[in-house]
């Protein structure tokens, strides 16, 4: 995190060898404005913690929420699943075809039709052609599982930011921040940051479907904005 004002880095101190203090570091050789009003300039830890933890609440819906795009997940992974296993029904055909006439060839060579020579050169350029299709065939697997567990990981750690930022090691709520945040200021005495993506969307959907639920809009509305429908 930095400073608004001038740009320098905010940084912890203890005081009084317990209590925890941050303040704009006001680097005179970078500092963009005063660095000795900067410096001057302290703010609780537990004021910054709590600042944090009420961004991360802008990430937080409830379990019908998380039901519905859990289910349009699936929804959607079943066109993204028929696509990859269309696509390696095709490369196993084709590794099969490359198979048959690598096979077809050996005969040949064993009738004398075909010279040893030709018969190893073009041996070789197929079952090079055959570990491509394999390699394909793997990657499009992996992309098939990947693509619905970091679809519900995501999920679960935006909806479960805030309580896993109040329980965690400093350490660990930094990382956690990092993950989840960027360009973070420190702008008047209160922090400012940008979510990164995708969980600035998530924050701008919770924030529409809380407007939403406010007005006391039906399930059926608020559905449609959190898939889009």
């Amino acid at each position: 995190m930095v400073c608004h004002q001038c740009g320098c880095s905010i940084v912890g101190e203890i005081k009084k060898q317990k209590y925890v203090y941050y303040h704009c570091t006001g680097y005179a050789d970078k500092c963009r404005g005063n660095p000795t009003a900067c410096r001057r300039r302290y703010v609780r830890e537990e004021v910054l913690e709590k600042q944090f933890t009420d961004l991360l609440g802008r990430l937080q819906f409830d379990d019908e929420v998380l039901e519905w795009v859990r289910q349009a997940l699936y929804a959607s992974h079943a066109d993204e699943r028929r696509e990859h296993e269309d696509a390696i029904k095709r490369l196993l055909a084709e590794n099969k075809r490359i198979g048959d006439r690598i096979d077809a060839m050996y005969l040949d060579k064993l009738d004398g039709r075909v010279n040893g020579a030709f018969f190893d050169l073009k041996s070789t350029e197929w079952r090079e052609e055959q570990h491509r299709c394999l390699r394909e065939i793997e990657r499009h697997q992996s992309a098939e599982q990947s693509y619905m567990d970091e679809g519900i990981q995501i999920l679960e750690l935006a909806r479960n930011a805030q309580k896993l930022f109040a329980r965690q090691q400093p350490r660990e709520k930094r990382r956690l921040l990092n993950f989840v945040l960027s360009n973070c200021f420190w702008e008047d005495g209160e922090v400012v940051a940008t979510f990164r993506q995708p969980f600035d969307l998530l924050a701008q959907t919770t924030a529409i479907a809380t407007r939403a639920a406010t007005s006391l809009e039906s399930n059926s509305a608020q559905s449609e904005i959190w898939l889009g429908n």
